[in-house]
């Protein structure tokens, strides 16, 4: 293959990489619209504790892949890690539909299911995420300006999955009778099936570096013990118990903040602490985690689509039709839809610049900027609206359009920004830093959606009152806009540790 060649579109492994991952955001995002959901109609719990909930499952769902891009990088390599992880997650989806099943006959039995069945997906998240993310970058030799538009193309990927799941698992879920969630934890677990069957089928062919050598072996000195059956099982059986107690510890303790500080101060101090780095490298990786830093405020008001934003769509926006009554969960799938719609443009957007274009920190301040916009648009829709009245579904529609704007200046820009500056040796690792981050964000967004004022309920964050609804919605303006501001001046000073040699 030559180095003409290389530059000539992109490699088939793209969209290998991009259909499995379709199939395994289908059940993800397919899950997640209606989890809080089931909580609250069929398990009963009230909005607090299924606020809390979903931010710990989300949280830990970003935090897992610490420990799988660890286990990829020195042991397994990605393609083993993604295989296994994608069927632990399909078990996990099966687990839940038995807790849909039973949570009226049993609901003790059905508790335990619950949690497990979270805990598996989580685990199998920590494994099949970073690692599918990290062979993206792989697939193209080092300074290769198709990188960002390879990034937002494997994110359209990502939403096509994110767009369909909704839609599907809503329809057989959502449909008003509690007992029907059951199906939509079904459908998931067969698109995870169908996501693992194909990277089974062609990662060995397509999914190759420029010389056509295989990306995502086993590391040569990994010990060969690790692959029986009996290793994997067990070693998995036990992740997935301790995840399962630390979703279960956090529903009662609250802990994870402390959890996830501790990542983002040990792990720099592990990297950091390698002498074999040398000054530029830990520059570039310094980046890293200041970008991650602002990548929580981000993640804090975008995860509210599965949470407040979703107790919005059911209470509080008119969705009847006259002749059909959109389901609440299908508002889940609109950010998709709109990363479908935009993300040609903004592929084309960044290349169309050419030397113009902005680095990836000034790319990130402008998507929590629009973040910000999206939560001003949706506070001013709401602005005087008496408790009990219905607003219409283009202030939910439009808050979407801007937020995904947001999303593609940062989240695939930020995938991309991470594999090229990170050393080969911690590739997976900083991959899986900015799931941390995500997974910080979404701890944040849990807790946030616990204050959403119910009623005449009134709440209050660091000492912000929130009376009503638009109160709530200006608390996520103020702070992606603050954060938006300090990166933007920042921006200079880290695209000048970027370019460090």
């Amino acid at each position: 293959m030559t180095k003409a060649s290389i530059k000539k579109g992109h490699p088939k492994g793209l969209y290998v990489l991009f259909t499995t991952e379709m199939w395994e955001r289908f059940n993800f995002y397919g899950m997640r619209s209606i989890l809080v959901l089931f909580m609250t109609k069929a398990l009963l719990f009230d909005k607090v504790f299924a606020s809390n909930l979903y931010g710990s499952y989300l949280s830990l769902v970003y935090l897992s892949p610490l420990i799988g891009g660890f286990i990829a990088d020195k042991y397994w390599g990605n393609n083993r890690s993604i295989i296994t992880g994608g069927i632990v997650m399909a078990i996990g989806e099966f687990v839940l539909f038995c807790c849909g099943s039973l949570y009226h006959s049993s609901p003790d039995v059905s508790s335990i299911l619950f949690f497990s069945g979270l805990g598996l997906m989580i685990t199998g998240n920590g494994f099949f995420k970073p690692n599918i993310s990290s062979l993206v970058g792989h697939l193209y030799p080092h300074g290769d300006t198709r990188k960002d538009a390879a990034y937002t193309i494997f994110y359209m990927g990502i939403n096509v999955g994110g767009a369909i799941g909704p839609f599907i698992c809503g329809l057989v879920g959502d449909t008003g009778n509690p007992a029907d969630f059951r199906w939509a934890f079904l459908v998931g677990g067969i698109g995870m099936i169908i996501s693992v069957i194909i990277q089974k089928l062609f990662q060995k062919k397509y999914v190759i570096d420029t010389e056509g050598k295989q990306l995502g072996v086993v590391p040569a000195n990994a010990p060969k013990k690790l692959f029986s059956p009996v290793v994997v099982v067990l070693g998995m059986t036990l992740m997935v118990l301790l995840f399962i107690s630390l979703f279960y510890l956090d529903a009662k303790f609250n802990y994870l903040f402390y959890l996830l500080s501790a990542c983002f101060i040990g792990i720099p101090l592990i990297i950091f602490s390698d002498k074999k780095l040398n000054k530029s490298e830990k520059e570039k990786v310094g980046v890293i985690f200041l970008i991650c830093f602002f990548v929580i405020f981000f993640w804090g008001a975008f995860e509210q689509a599965g949470a407040s934003l979703t107790f919005f769509a059911s209470e509080q926006t008119q969705r009847n039709l006259g002749f059909f009554t959109v389901p609440t969960s299908w508002f889940q799938s609109l950010n998709s839809i709109f990363v479908v719609l935009f993300a040609p443009f903004f592929a084309w957007f960044w290349l169309k610049l050419g030397k113009r274009e902005p680095k990836s920190p000034f790319k990130m301040a402008l998507g929590l900027l629009f973040m910000s916009l999206g939560y001003l648009w949706i506070a001013f829709g709401v602005k005087d609206v008496q408790t009990g009245i219905k607003v219409s579904m283009i202030w939910l529609v439009g808050m979407y359009a801007l937020h995904t704007a947001g999303e593609l200046c940062l989240s695939p820009i930020g995938l991309s920004l991470v594999n090229q500056l990170s050393p080969l040796k911690y590739s997976s690792l900083l991959m899986a830093i900015w799931f941390t981050a995500n997974a910080f964000g979404n701890k944040l967004a849990g807790v946030l959606s616990s204050l959403y004022p119910d009623g005449n309920k009134t709440t209050s964050f660091l000492g912000y009152q929130m009376h009503n609804l638009h109160d709530f919605f200006m608390l996520f303006f103020y702070m992606a806009g603050i954060a938006s501001i300090v990166l933007f001046i920042l921006s200079s000073k880290l695209k000048k540790m970027m370019n460090a040699s």
